[in-house]
């Protein structure tokens, strides 16, 4: 073996197992609810005065956070579910018009209780208990 081969296949070797672990670990189907804000107990905690979560002040606005979507439905009650379509895992969005969260690659919609009212998807998002204390939430 010519040692250009040798160094070549040590290179490549090296970014295999650098790389693949970094996949497997980021391919979970929901977040760990880590990110965002997070008192302890793996409690999402959002403060509506932070820009990156404003639009929730807003109705008919979301965001997706750690795996969770988060929509204000009519400007003072709040959905959270699983943004992890589960069909194929894709990310929903949320339509304020018909208080849904549509999947954009294979048709799916789901209610705002989190179970399918349009398939292919077959199994419920995951739904999560939202409470709000003044312009902080606390998705749990």
């Amino acid at each position: 073996m010519k040692r250009r081969d040798a160094l070549q296949r040590i290179v490549l070797a090296s970014g295999t197992v650098l790389v693949i672990p970094a996949a497997l670990l980021s391919c979970s189907e929901e977040g760990d609810m880590d990110a965002g804000g997070n008192n302890g107990n793996n409690d999402l905690v959002i403060n509506m005065d932070e820009s990156a979560y404003s639009e929730l002040r807003n109705e008919g606005g979301f965001i997706v956070d750690s795996g969770i979507i988060i929509a204000n439905s009519d400007g003072d009650n709040y959905v959270a579910l699983s943004s992890i379509c589960t069909h194929q895992a894709c990310t929903v969005g949320y339509s304020v018009q018909n208080n849904n969260f549509p999947c954009p690659c294979h048709g799916s919609v789901f209610n705002s209780n989190g179970s399918v009212a349009n398939g292919p998807a077959t199994q419920p998002l995951k739904q999560y208990t939202v409470t709000r204390d003044g312009n902080i939430l606390t998705i749990k």
